[in-house]
């Protein structure tokens, strides 16, 4: 366990952590509580880093995209920025156009946390967003643990309190490449979502309030296949921005597999969380330059975003994802790595 400087933001220090155990190794900052590095073995020990990010602060600040962050206070989407909460109407940031996106301007992605534990293998960052933060009721202490464990697993817990009834609904936003970030595209990677039932979308990328069967469209990955099988040309429903879309799950199941033919690396997504947003980068453009000046094209990465639905304040059959003083918000992500031979 290592911990460096890492940049000063607005006067604030902001500080890295490095972790190493079972074979990984992972990197975090206080910006954004952000997963900025993860080292991970193919079968012959070959270790590549297999998460998106910038080799330093300004590209975390500037370069947009959420990469490797915690997203909250409300993660995904909510038309508008209207909703109701406690039965009382609440008016959040807006920040993708006249829309509310993970969190509003100035969500959990862009504050300095401060690193609270510090162990051999296990980095606690907390935060606290005050009552009417980006539009949000009540004032909530937030902590996000990464934990390496000796079986090649980052470990992710998020919790949050409050003291009004509020919205919660945070996230780790990092983007994957198993080949690593200088692997290319990420559309031959297999993906595999243990979920017959997704959410969709209208043009604005907003929740419709629908639940549909994956069967028989774009959206089936209940048997593995590569990410870029059903993303134009090929299929011109998915439009060329490829997914960005929510599946169902059913918590604690190992719910999403993802698997790199090149390097043999494989990754299991388990979560409590009751929805996974899958993102393949569809807006990167290239303008941004990553780690050592790599260009972020579209397709670089895929972000698993294990979380509540999108839009649910407005939906009533959607999950829950109202706060009450006294109730204690709680999410676990386990990411697992392992390796074929190649």
């Amino acid at each position: 366990m290592t911990r460096d400087p890492f940049g000063t933001l607005d006067g604030v220090d902001v500080a890295a952590v490095t972790l190493s155990n079972g074979g990984l190794t992972a990197r975090f900052i206080t910006y954004g509580a952000r997963l900025t590095q993860l080292w991970v073995p193919d079968a012959i020990g070959t270790r590549a880093d297999v998460v998106l990010g910038f080799d330093d602060l300004q590209g975390y600040v500037q370069g947009g995209g959420y990469l490797g962050a915690v997203c909250g206070q409300y993660a995904n989407r909510v038309a508008n920025g209207q909703c109701r909460v406690a039965g009382h109407p609440v008016h959040l940031d807006t920040n993708e156009g006249v829309h509310h996106l993970h969190g509003g301007s100035h969500g959990f992605d862009s504050k300095i946390w401060e690193i609270t534990a510090l162990a051999d293998h296990s980095v606690t960052f907390s935060a606290v967003s005050e009552d009417g933060e980006m539009g949000f009721p009540g004032r909530s202490c937030l902590t996000a643990r990464y934990t390496l464990t000796p079986d090649a697993a980052l470990d992710i817990e998020l919790t949050a309190d409050t003291d009004a009834p509020t919205l919660m609904n945070m996230t780790n936003h990092a983007y994957f490449n198993l080949a690593g970030y200088t692997g290319g595209d990420v559309l031959g990677h297999h993906l595999g979502i243990a979920s017959g039932f997704y959410t969709p979308v209208n043009d604005a990328l907003l929740a419709t309030g629908e639940v549909r069967h994956v069967g028989g469209t774009p959206y089936d990955f209940q048997t593995s296949k590569p990410i870029g099988q059903d993303i134009v040309p090929l299929c011109p429903v998915m439009g060329d921005g490829g997914y960005d879309h929510n599946w169902c799950l059913n918590p604690c199941q190992n719910a999403v597999r993802l698997f790199d033919p090149g390097s043999g690396r494989r990754m299991t997504l388990t979560t409590t969380e009751p929805g996974v947003q899958v993102y393949t980068g569809g807006a990167f453009d290239g303008q941004a330059r990553g780690k050592g000046g790599h260009p972020l094209h579209r397709f670089a990465g895929v972000a698993l975003e294990p979380q509540k639905y999108p839009c649910s304040p407005n939906f009533a059959h959607f999950p829950d994802a109202t706060l009450w003083p006294g109730q204690i918000y709680r999410h676990h992500t386990r990411l697992q790595f392992s390796a074929d031979a190649h």
